[in-house]
C-alpha cells in the first residue's frame, strides 16, 4: 500500500525483454541500505517487487499483464520515473490510499496555467472515468491528486508548484500517456452496487445499509 506522495524521481536505465518477461532497471536516490530484495516500490504508480538492489541501482521483474496495462511498454532509457516505497504501518497518511494496481492508461489533453497552479486535463476510458468524482482522489503516475472536475471521459487536476518541481508532471506533454489508478473506495462501491442492485443504481439506502454513511 502507498500514499501517492512521491519520494524521489528516478531514471530508467534499461528494459530487458526475454521469453515474454520484462526486467526494468533504474537508478533512484533512495536512502542507501534501506531498500532490499523483496521490497515493494511504486514505479510511476505500479507496485513492483525489487529483484536486485545495489547502491542507487534497482531492478524489477514485470509480468506481461503489467506491461499491457501500463505505460511501461513505451518507456525508453533516460525516462523519468516517480518513485515511492511502500507505506509503513503506523506512518502518517498524507495523500490517499494507493494500491499500486494501475487501472488504465490515460492521456494528457491540455495543460494551462491558472494563478499559481497548472491545470492538467486528461482523457481515460469511460468505464474508469465513472469512478471519478469532483474533489475525489486519483493517482496519476503514482502521484496522489485531487480531481478538480470530471465529465464523461475527461477529468482535470490542479497542480501546485511543489508537485511540479518534485514529480514528473512538469515534463508531460499533450498526447503523452500516463498510468491512472482510481480511488479504491469508489471501486468497491461500484462493485457492490452493480452486483446487488443493477437496475436501481446507487442510493442513500444502499450506502447506509453497507456502512458507507
Amino acid at each position: 500500500m502507498f500514499t501517492g506522495l512521491i519520494e524521489c524521481v528516478g531514471r530508467l536505465t534499461g528494459m530487458r525483454r526475454s521469453s515474454g518477461a520484462v526486467r526494468l532497471e533504474l537508478t533512484a536516490p533512495l536512502p542507501s541500505g534501506e531498500v532490499t530484495v523483496g521490497d515493494s516500490i511504486a514505479v510511476n504508480g505500479a507496485c513492483l517487487t525489487v529483484t536486485s538492489a545495489s547502491d542507487s541501482h534497482f531492478s524489477f521483474d514485470i509480468s506481461p499483464e503489467t506491461v499491457d496495462r501500463t505505460t511501461f511498454r513505451a518507456l525508453e532509457p533516460g525516462n523519468r520515473l516517480n518513485i515511492e516505497r511502500a507505506l509503513r504501518l503506523g506512518a502518517r497518511l498524507d495523500g490517499h490510499l494507493v494500491t499500486g494496481h494501475v487501472d488504465c492508461t490515460g492521456r494528457l489533453e491540455r495543460s494551462e496555467s491558472r494563478g499559481n497552479a497548472r491545470i492538467l486535463t486528461f482523457s481515460l476510458p469511460a468505464q474508469h472515468g465513472r469512478l471519478l468524482v469532483d474533489k475525489g482522489s486519483v493517482a496519476i503516475d503514482g502521484i496522489s491528486l485531487t480531481v478538480n472536475s470530471v465529465e464523461d471521459e475527461r477529468f482535470s487536476v490542479a497542480i501546485i508548484p511543489h508537485t511540479l518541481e518534485n514529480t514528473t508532471l512538469a515534463f508531460l506533454v499533450p498526447g503523452q500517456a500516463v498510468n491512472i489508478e482510481t480511488d479504491i473506495i469508489g471501486k468497491y462501491i461500484a462493485r457492490l452496487v452493480s452486483s446487488r442492485q443493477p437496475d436501481k443504481g446507487l442510493t442513500m439506502e444502499t450506502l447506509v445499509r453497507n456502512g458507507f454513511v
